[in-house]
């Protein structure tokens, strides 16, 4: 697990500086062809992340994956919503408003309900396939990237002036 561990943080530490190096640099479009690939890959290396770490029997799996993906999709819109965060955030940095500063904090706020409202959302699916320890690991896997992804977008966006 520890090889798999190290992988998707590479993987995703990857997209996350591909997404937000610069940030100024985020107002302009990137090319969509390449965060499409690298965001296919690094959906692919969590997914054996979370393959590796979850253990699941056959019957397991056959429930747990379906809910999985569409979880992923409910994520994605959530990365979404966050990544134009940041855009905004870097489009802004520089001169930022009272007014500004007030939108940005309550678009990061409903971002984070938004999470805790799909993580809620899909607890009692998850827990139809799965034991609840089982369910329990895989919200520690899923806290474990995200705390990944915070950190590293931590320490590139710039605080406020």
């Amino acid at each position: 697990m520890k090889t798999a561990s190290g992988r998707i943080f590479i993987i995703m530490a990857l997209a996350l500086i591909l997404c937000t190096s610069g940030l100024p640099a985020l107002a302009q479009e990137k090319p969509a062809d390449d965060m499409q690939l690298v965001s296919e890959k690094v959906k692919a290396d969590k997914k054996l992340f979370v393959a590796e770490a979850m253990q699941l029997t056959e019957s397991e799996a056959k429930a747990f994956w379906p809910i999985y993906e569409n979880y992923q999709k409910g994520l994605t819109k959530i990365h979404d919503h966050t990544l134009l965060l940041i855009r905004d955030y870097a489009s802004n940095q520089q001169s930022m408003s009272n007014a500004v500063a007030k939108r940005l904090t309550i678009r990061l706020l409903a971002i984070g309900m938004d999470h805790q409202k799909l993580k809620e959302s899909y607890l009692h699916l998850f827990r139809g396939a799965l034991s609840d320890v089982k369910v329990a690991r895989y919200y520690q896997l899923e806290n474990k990237i995200a705390a990944a992804i915070n950190y590293d977008l931590a320490k590139q966006i710039p605080l406020i002036k």
